[in-house]
């Protein structure tokens, strides 16, 4: 699997830290971050990162600001990604299993080191539930990002 990963300079020392951790589970890392500790812009590395994965040069992605918020929204304005923010192992593998999040955001000054690898493990091994309602849930959000107001959803 290759795993897109975008940071600015809050996440540069997480960032180091996973692309370790990404390689050591066997999958390549497509690099969209920044090397420098100068204050660098989030919305760019994130919309790097999510862009990848929209383009098929990666198969998920990572993105990483100070909070992990700025990250996911800028990640989440590009169409066809969908990223959750995650500071806990449950809502890492929930977002991956029930929402089918192809990206997701952490907090470099928010998340320590061995709970980002954790949910980093928990997001890349966990693939999205085929149950019906989470599909129909899934289809619903496609839905509404077409521009449907979903208006005749009960």
């Amino acid at each position: 699997m290759r795993v897109a990963i975008g940071n600015d300079h809050a996440g540069l020392a997480l960032r180091a830290v996973l692309i370790e951790l990404v390689e050591s589970l066997g999958h390549e890392v497509v690099d969209f971050g920044t090397d420098e500790l100068q204050v660098a812009d989030y919305p760019v590395f994130a919309a790097r990162a999510a862009r990848a994965v929209r383009d098929g040069q990666a198969d998920l992605g990572i993105v990483i600001c100070g909070t992990g918020i700025g990250s996911s929204i800028a990640a989440n304005k590009v169409r066809g990604v969908y990223c959750a923010l995650c500071s806990d192992v449950y809502s890492a593998r929930m977002a991956r299993s029930h929402n089918a999040a192809n990206v997701i955001a952490l907090g470099g000054r928010v998340v320590g080191v061995g709970l980002a690898t954790e949910i980093v493990r928990a997001f890349l091994g966990t693939e999205p539930s085929a149950e019906p309602r989470h599909v129909r849930r899934r289809e619903l959000v496609r839905k509404l990002e077409a521009g449907s107001d979903l208006a005749e959803q009960g």
